[in-house]
C-alpha cells in the first residue's frame, strides 16, 4: 500500500511539474522582450505575404533599400482571432498592395519587428490593436 502511495504521489508531482513547465513555456512565447519598446520604426514598401494564421499574424513587406534593391521585412501581428473580431480577414492585405508600416523595432536589428499600424497610399489606417479602418 505504501509503494502505491509513493508512486501516485511521484506521479502526481511528475504532472504537476509538467503543468507548470508548459505554462511557464506558453508565457514565454507571448513574449514581447525581443522587441524595443522604446521605439518606433516607419517601413514603406510592398506586401510580399500575409500569414493569416495563429499564433500570430504575420505580413512581410519588400522595402527598398540604399543599394538599389529591397530587403524583406517582417512584422509580427495579433492572432486572426482576435484581428477578426476587429474587422481584418486574410484578405486584407494581398501581395503587391503597397503599405507604410509602424512597427517596434527588433532588439537585435534584424529587419522585423511588432505591427503597430499600418497606413495604405490611399490614408485608409490599419491597426492592430483596433478596428482595421479609421
Amino acid at each position: 500500500m505504501k509503494n502505491s502511495l509513493k508512486q501516485a504521489a511521484l506521479r502526481g508531482l511528475m504532472i504537476a511539474s509538467l503543468v507548470a513547465g508548459g505554462t511557464s513555456l506558453a508565457v514565454a512565447h507571448h513574449s514581447a522582450a525581443v522587441f524595443d519598446a522604446s521605439k518606433t520604426v516607419e517601413i514603406t514598401g510592398t506586401v510580399k505575404k500575409f500569414d493569416y494564421t495563429n499564433p500570430h499574424t504575420w505580413v512581410w513587406i519588400d522595402v527598398p533599400n540604399d543599394q538599389g534593391g529591397v530587403d524583406t521585412w517582417g512584422a509580427e501581428g495579433m492572432s486572426p482571432n482576435y484581428l477578426g473580431r476587429r474587422g481584418w480577414t486574410r484578405n486584407t492585405l494581398k501581395p503587391g498592395d503597397k503599405i507604410t508600416l509602424t512597427i517596434r523595432p527588433m532588439k537585435n536589428g534584424e529587419k522585423a519587428g511588432m505591427f503597430m499600424m499600418g497606413k495604405r497610399p490611399n490614408g485608409e489606417v490599419l491597426r492592430m490593436n483596433g478596428e482595421a479602418k479609421d
